[in-house]
């Protein structure tokens, strides 16, 4: 790293701000960010009225140290709000999180390019490759959003890469795509996939002893994921299993085919058909291209008919599409022309919604944007106290990104599995005053103060405040009794041994915490029965308590997963301890 540059850096940053009128404190953060980016022991930045003095040093470096007077000062704020913005989005703002993401994209089109490249190509064909690429909304989309997608293309190129190095027998090329795999698998699951059908696609590969030595680099790379995964009763593996399904709605495979014609391009969707159609790939990587696109879509096609498919999930594909795209265009002038000409107007459009969405003349909200402010407005009424937040995995996270501030997502039985589940970041508000965001209008008692805001982003955010949290999710009820099979209408009397790792006494039917059971079927239908019962669990101890239920005509025909959750009043729940599946037999 150039120091002296950074150095400088800051000094006109402080310079610009102070002449500027901004406010010795704003001055000093910002020179703080800056400095600390060079990770060297000391990093100082001390501002007075006047002017001010940073100092680097370390064993490493020659001291540095500057001084600064300002002999003038004025007052613009529009551009101490433009330094202020541009440091913190360099000091690990939203700059700096997307920079990693936007920096990938080349990078994986480049090994692509390597890949497919034919031994003649020229301009010309560079060209081709940069239209179709870029005429890729899928690629222009997640080129630069945060995402796991990102980091999974381009792991993927690596493992394309590798899997040619391996297929050429180049010494060492086993070990190497042993560990592009296992880069794959912790980028995301769907690398899984891209293995098993570049394997497809090439079986005679199956029958060469170094692939499975490879495998074995990629499992010994994935032990930490898997210890954690045991530790965890295989959390991830279930979610992506069993956790996302739901019943059949044809809507689902309607959408899953619509947003597939959008994301690849209209434009394209007929010359992707014929190119597929037409390309003979002679290689073991062209053939892996080849089969990518049809595979994934296929894949998760038949996902869509037990549950929502998200677009972004068969992005993989692009790289197929790509390929016998500019395979077929290159030896074709006339689709040549075309792919050129609508690839133009693609781009072109690409740039308009951009600078829509940049300058929004019209006004539209979208979710994307204004998280700052609406975050800050969320920050604004916290008051420096934590937030609870109810739906949403990522709310939880922008909102600490954007505040600092601290925050937590409760787990929801009608809600996806999430991160928020194995963090115990709520057992640190206990007996804290804390704002619990809440669906508006189920929240009876008065004295909690229900409110709701409405956001910059168009959101509203309902809350009450608890004035003293105390978290009933660590609760453990294990329970006996239920068989694997029950029949409606038949009494069960069930065995629970309640357990409280809390040091504090959780009263069970006296006040806003109830015991409920709860017959949870595929991702959305909860069925919830109050059990009536009273008593309390002591702080840190265990009891056991009988509960019977009556199976109702409701459930039959279905099978659940049961358990039971410590329902409060404003809070979602989660089953407190594990659940146990059962089939409800017909009337």
């Amino acid at each position: 790293m150039d120091y002296k540059l950074l150095l400088d850096t800051a000094v006109m940053a402080g310079e610009l701000m102070l002449a500027n009128g901004a406010e010795t404190y704003r001055v000093e953060d910002t020179m703080q960010r800056m400095l600390e980016l060079s990770g060297l022991k000391t990093a100082e930045a001390f501002v007075m009225v006047t002017g001010f003095l940073v100092t680097l040093d370390d064993p490493s470096i020659q001291s540095m140290t500057v001084t600064r007077r300002i002999q003038s000062r004025g007052t613009n704020l529009s551009i101490i709000d433009e330094i202020n913005s541009i440091s913190r989005g360099l000091c690990g703002g939203e700059l700096g999180v997307r920079f990693f993401f936007t920096v990938l994209q080349p990078l994986y089109l480049w090994i692509l390019w390597r890949l497919i490249r034919p031994a003649d190509a020229g301009r010309r064909d560079a060209a081709l490759f940069v239209v179709v690429s870029a005429a890729t909304l899928m690629l222009q989309l997640y080129g630069f959003i945060a995402v796991p997608d990102g980091p999974l293309m381009f792991t993927t190129a690596l493992f394309l890469l590798t899997f040619k190095w391996f297929s050429e027998n180049r010494r060492r090329a086993w070990l190497w795509m042993g560990i592009a795999m296992a880069l794959m698998a912790y980028s995301k699951y769907h690398g899984a996939l891209v293995v098993l059908f570049a394997l497809a696609a090439n079986p005679r590969q199956l029958l060469r002893p170094a692939l499975y030595s490879s495998g074995a680099v990629a499992l010994l790379l994935l032990v930490p994921h898997l210890v954690w995964q045991y530790e965890h009763d295989w959390a991830s593996f279930a979610y992506h299993l069993s956790g996302r399904n739901s019943v059949f709605r044809p809507g689902y495979v309607v959408e899953f085919l619509a947003n597939v014609l959008v994301v690849f391009n209209p434009f394209f969707v007929p010359l992707y058909v014929q190119a597929w159609r037409k390309v003979k790939p002679q290689t073991p990587v062209g053939r892996a291209l080849k089969l990518l696109p049809v595979a994934f879509i296929v894949f998760f096609m038949l996902s869509s008919l037990r549950g929502y498919v998200q677009p972004q999930w068969v992005i993989v594909s692009c790289f197929g599409l790509v390929c016998v795209l500019f395979a077929y265009a290159r030896r074709h002038p006339r689709t040549r022309r075309y792919v050129m000409r609508a690839g133009g107007v693609t781009v072109g459009l690409i740039v308009l919604v951009r600078l829509v969405m940049i300058f929004n003349p019209l006004g539209i909200r979208f979710e994307v944007f204004n998280n700052p402010e609406s975050y800050a407005a969320i920050a604004a009424e916290a008051d420096g106290r934590p937030v609870v937040f109810r739906y949403g995995y990522a709310v939880a996270a922008k909102y600490a990104f954007y505040t600092g501030g601290e925050a937590y997502c409760q787990p929801n039985i009608r809600y996806r599995t999430h991160q928020w589940q194995f963090r115990d970041d709520d057992s640190q508000f206990i007996g804290r005053e804390v704002l619990v965001e809440c669906p508006d209008g189920t929240v009876s008692d008065s004295t909690r103060q229900v409110r709701t805001l409405t956001m910059a982003n168009g959101r509203s955010f309902t809350w009450f405040v608890d004035p003293a949290f105390h978290p009933v999710r660590l609760v453990d009820i294990a329970f006996t009794g239920l068989p694997g099979r029950v029949a409606a209408g038949e009494t069960l009397r069930l065995e629970l041994r309640i357990r409280n790792p809390y040091p504090y006494a959780i009263r069970v039917g006296a006040g806003d915490t109830q015991l409920v059971m709860l017959w949870k079927h595929g991702r959305f239908r909860v069925d919830e029965f109050p059990t009536g019962e009273t008593f309390t669990i002591p702080a840190d101890s265990e009891l056991t308590r009988g509960v019977t239920f009556t199976v109702l005509p409701q459930l039959a025909g279905e099978t659940f997963d049961v358990g039971f959750a410590l329902r409060r009043e404003g809070y979602t729940n989660w089953f407190n301890g594990k659940s146990v599946p059962t089939e409800v037999g017909n009337l």
